[in-house]
């Protein structure tokens, strides 16, 4: 028979083991981490459109300011 202490230390140890091979978030970040590069991805992709957007109007305005003055 074995000592109350050792089989204690072994649940903690065997309750340690199962919460560290323990799977279940691992989809949940994977989740995350495909969200935040397409968020990346849009954020990149708006500041490109914003910029040629800008241009666009100020292309116009030049335009624009040529026929009125």
């Amino acid at each position: 028979m074995c000592p109350i202490w050792i089989l204690s230390l072994y649940i903690k140890i065997q309750t340690l083991a199962e919460a560290l091979l323990d799977e279940s978030g691992q989809d949940l970040i994977e989740y995350v981490l495909v969200a935040s590069l397409i968020s990346l991805a849009a954020i990149i992709g708006v500041k490109s459109v914003a910029t040629a957007v800008g241009d666009a109007f100020t292309g116009i305005g030049t335009k624009l300011g040529t026929y009125i003055s």
